[in-house]
């Protein structure tokens, strides 16, 4: 396999010659030496932040982790939180994202690379309440309240998928599901991926047994939009990483539902 390296600076030399877009991202990586990296922190398996040290784990955590090093730069993870992860990007905060589900809405402003997994949204609620609730129908009453975390693909699929239900939306460092523990909400929607590990950390929550998944959506990267040397390089190294079988990897280490 070609040095990813190599491949990254013949895609500056080409910028260069060509002169099309002189403040490429990925030009400003190599010469700075660090990958600027916005993730949120609360979307495990994806991104885990840990309080005490600062410190992230996780799939995307591992996939940016190994960019950098095919780039030969450190990698910096940003904080930032669902709300404000385009905006990071548009403003120039960090240089990409971790995963993100693509919508157009987010489409409208930022540039994503190619997708490489993809996601299903499901509901999840009190085991105790096992009985009351079995399919999509079942939630979708006045009298039943669905949370969803604001910024979120899921902050708009609640009232889509749900127009007869009331409908909570809370504000990170908040979380949906914790409306559901503590009573203030009957369900939260959200991926597949993160479902089964909250039903792992909290045996109280169960996720419905519904008949399908709704809402599958492929997720990538988000990237500056006119930056297209940049998504260039990214997709090339997304292509090779596919053929060398990474991504099959790190879904099998972080248990990822596909």
């Amino acid at each position: 396999m070609a040095c990813l390296k190599t491949i990254a600076a013949a895609f500056v030399l080409m910028f260069a010659v060509t002169g099309a877009h002189a403040q490429s991202a990925l030009q400003e990586i190599l010469n700075g030496g660090v990958l600027k990296v916005g993730t949120t922190g609360d979307w495990n398996p994806m991104t885990i932040r840990d309080p005490a040290s600062n410190s992230y784990t996780g799939y995307d955590i591992d996939v940016m982790s190994e960019l950098a090093k095919d780039l030969g730069v450190e990698v910096e993870f940003v904080p930032t939180d669902w709300k404000t992860l385009v905006s990071g990007v548009t403003a120039g905060k960090y240089h990409m994202t971790g995963s993100a589900s693509i919508s157009p809405a987010r489409a409208k402003v930022a540039g994503y690379s190619d997708s490489y997994f993809s996601l299903a949204t499901v509901p999840l609620i009190l085991a105790a309440n096992g009985d009351k609730f079995k399919d999509w129908a079942d939630l979708d009453k006045p009298e039943v309240t669905v949370a969803a975390t604001l910024g979120t693909t899921q902050e708009k699929q609640v009232k889509d998928i749900f127009p007869n239900a009331q409908y909570k939306i809370v504000e990170a460092p908040a979380r949906d599901f914790q409306e559901v523990l503590a009573g203030r909400a009957d369900a939260h929607i959200t991926s597949n991926v993160e479902a089964s590990k909250l039903v792992e950390k909290y045996p109280q929550m169960m996720i419905v047994p519904v008949a399908q998944p709704k809402a599958r959506t492929p997720v990538a990267m988000l990237l500056p939009q006119d930056d297209q040397v940049w998504i260039n390089y990214v997709n090339t190294w997304i292509k090779l990483k596919q053929e060398a079988g990474f991504f099959d990897d790190l879904a099998d280490k972080w248990q990822l539902t596909n």
